[in-house]
């Protein structure tokens, strides 16, 4: 239950939401736009070996029947998702989906290969654990027959506690264990000192998605299925019907008084509100009944000034309830979570009824995905950094490594142009924006240094306790950081991971291996293809520096002010109008009342429009190196044109309403058919490209054209 903050800024929402919700054409520069006057770029990676005969991009999934400049994501993707409707395990299906659908049967045959050859294997290799993870997960027989005896010790030890005293013991306890209870505790770099590691504890505890769940009518009958969920999740443990019931409300009336204190998601995105330096006695003061000198000790994590206790309304709430709420309700919301956070990993009964809510009634899921997807899941989560060592020995060239390098410094080199030549930002701000461009930090594939494992206990045949010791040995891992200095080149994400992030508190910008494959990038395509595809990605992640959270921190990671007071104003005014832009789309048919949240999606807009900016500027600059491929066209498109066709192909797919209504009320990415023409409808190129006229819906007006970077 550990999360570090500030939360790395990814490209999109991960293609699988699991079960947890507790869980980015261009002609000559116009009068107003800036031309590119940095550094030229590296030679274009992929000129040289593109085959100019071969089609990269299919262009018969186009549609002719839609005007490109009305509807550029109908006219790119909408005959594909007609054809291609989303398979019944899944919640979306697209371009993300089906690159994400070939790293896993990559990952697949990997895990059953070491499963296979387990025994045999190296004692403590990493293959040897990966396999018995694995294998254990698949066990269904030994799952089955165990029922859910692995989690009694925990539910009996939950009905042994008489007082509120009991009750921090037992959460500070299970924390020890790597079991997380009611807020969220881990490493994270120090907003002040980002150089150096400190202890967070943040929010959480809530079952449901935001806090307004718990009490808009709108949410009414997500909340009768949940408190239904918890009852029958009781049932199972040997709960009697009544006494379920009983508990199950008793449980939404304490998870209800939580998210009073919670913070919205808008809120939750202000950096302002994820970090709050305390000392230790300071942040007794707000939790007199919750003693953290006791809770640190317990977790071996020595603290010495003091520690973020981000949320101190949070955990005001949570301190008055240790000593007024009756233990009986403790105990109801501890057992019911303890069973929740289990199902996973117990009988089919358990899995499938979390499934029946989180997956069917939230998410509109038809069914489950196969066992050994999710099995896979849980290997992932354990030991996710190991398995990418051999996911990259198998799938990830040292070619194809320089070739992504290739394509950061090209795209970066756009951007530090556009900084250099805006009209609206003084000549002060630009020197401290250029100052951390200058420390950007660049990780492409996977990590320099892979994580040793050797500390990590994996049986052949007990599923949950290897789950749970997995757990237990990377929240061991990332406290340990405490007190030591921040380590840039540490990844937080895996290599086998189809996305890319930015973090703010070490200025990094992150590229999986798994992402720099097709429709992104690929080694045979032209140059209008890869820019549109992972050069966009690289200029998003990197505008993610410069975006709404970005812009608070510094170079070094620090969360400083180096903004006048002048352009700040002129910042917030134009990314006002991003906001505007986006409040305006209603996406989902049946509910043409539910708007995309402009503000909870801003960082997310800014990345795309930034990085397409950006992106677009670094081919320009190749294509003038190469006048003979910048003359050519493919298919019957040029290369501006390529460009923003691959641009709204990494973003086709569909989703299901539900899940669709999810995210809009809880995720920071807006709905993936609005980023493949948000962003172009804001570039004068795309509308040269394509012979836009001025009031067709792809042409922004000049008053509502948003130019940021």
């Amino acid at each position: 239950m550990t999360k570090q903050y500030l939360k790395p800024l990814a490209l999109a929402l991960a293609v699988s939401l699991g079960l947890s919700l507790t869980a980015c054409g261009k002609q000559e520069p116009a009068a107003n736009a800036p031309a590119p006057t940095s550094t030229a770029p590296a030679p274009a990676s992929t000129t040289a070996a593109a085959d100019l005969g071969k089609s990269i991009f299919d262009v018969s999934e186009l549609d002719p029947t839609i005007n490109a400049c009305q509807d550029f994501n109908g006219f790119v993707n909408a005959k594909w998702v007609a054809a291609n409707p989303i398979p019944n395990d899944q919640t979306s299906w697209g371009a993300f989906n089906m690159l994400n659908e070939s790293s896993l049967k990559t990952q697949h045959d990997i895990v059953d290969d070491a499963s296979k050859n387990a025994d045999s294997a190296k004692a403590g290799s990493i293959e040897q654990k990966i396999g018995w993870l694995y294998h254990s997960g698949m066990d269904e027989a030994t799952i089955e027959k165990n029922g859910f005896d692995p989690l009694k010790p925990k539910l009996d030890a939950i009905a042994g506690l008489k007082s509120g005293d009991d009750v921090a013991n037992f959460i500070t306890q299970r924390y020890a264990e790597g079991d997380g209870q009611v807020f969220e505790f881990g490493s994270g770099a120090d907003f002040q000192h980002a150089d150096m590691q400190i202890a967070y504890a943040n929010e959480s505890g809530l079952g449901l998605p935001t806090k307004d769940y718990y009490t808009s009518p709108e949410h009414k009958e997500q909340r009768d299925a949940y408190v239904a969920y918890i009852a029958k999740s009781l049932e199972l443990t040997g709960v009697t019907e009544a006494d379920a019931k009983q508990q199950a409300d008793d449980v939404l009336k304490f998870e209800t008084q939580l998210a009073a204190a919670s913070l919205a998601p808008v809120e939750e995105r202000d950096p302002k509100n994820q970090y709050h330096f305390v000392s230790v006695k300071d942040a007794d003061k707000v939790t007199p009944h919750f003693n953290w000198e006791k809770f640190f000790t317990a977790q071996g994590v020595t603290v010495d000034k003091g520690f973020s206790l981000s949320q101190p309304k949070f955990f005001a709430q949570f301190d008055k309830m240790l000593a007024s709420t009756p233990v009986s309700q403790w105990q109801a919301y501890l057992r019911f979570h303890a069973i929740d956070d289990a199902s996973p990993y117990l009988s089919k009964n358990f899995q499938d009824n979390k499934f029946a809510f989180y997956g069917t009634t939230l998410s509109g899921q038809p069914q489950q995905k196969p066992r050994w997807k999710r099995v896979l899941s849980a290997v992932n989560q354990g030991m996710g950094q190991a398995l990418g060592q051999l996911y990259v020995a198998k799938e990830f060239t040292p070619e194809a490594k320089q070739r992504a390098e290739e394509l950061v410094t090209n795209v970066r080199n756009a951007l530090k142009a556009r900084i250099e030549n805006l009209d609206w930002m003084s000549a002060d701000t630009k020197t401290k924006a250029i100052d951390k461009w200058n420390k950007f930090l660049p990780k492409i594939g996977y990590p320099d240094k892979w994580r040793d494992w050797s500390g990590l206990d994996i049986k052949p045949d007990n599923y949950y306790a290897n789950v749970k010791a997995a757990g237990k040995f990377n929240y061991e891992y990332d406290i340990a950081k405490i007190g030591k200095p921040t380590d840039r080149k540490e990844w937080g994400m895996t290599p086998q991971t189809v996305n890319a992030y930015y973090n703010p508190t070490d200025n990094t910008i992150n590229f999986p291996a798994a992402i720099l494959q097709p429709p992104f990038f690929d080694a045979k395509a032209d140059d209008a293809i890869n820019y549109g595809g992972i050069g966009a990605v690289i200029g998003h992640e990197a505008s993610h520096g410069f975006d709404d959270e970005g812009s608070q921190f510094d170079g070094d990671g620090n969360q400083k002010d180096w903004w006048t007071k002048a352009d700040k104003t002129q910042f917030e005014a134009r990314t006002g109008k991003l906001v505007d832009q986006f409040n305006a789309y209603a996406p989902i048919k049946s509910k043409p009342d539910l708007h995309v949240n402009g503000k909870l999606t801003l960082g997310e807009n800014i990345g795309d429009l930034g990085g397409l900016n950006a992106a677009y500027d670094a081919l320009q600059m190749a294509l003038k190196s190469n006048p003979e491929e910048a003359s050519k066209q493919i298919d019957g498109y040029s290369q501006d044109q390529r460009f923003f066709l691959n641009w709204a192909r990494v973003w086709r797919g569909s989703m299901r309403d539900k899940t669709a209504e999810l995210l809009i009320n809880t995720n920071p990415h807006a709905p993936e058919s609005l980023r493949a023409i948000g962003a172009p409808s804001n570039m004068p190129a795309f509308a040269t490209a394509f012979q836009c006229k001025p009031g067709d819906a792809m042409v922004r007006a000049d008053d509502k054209q948003v130019k940021i970077w």
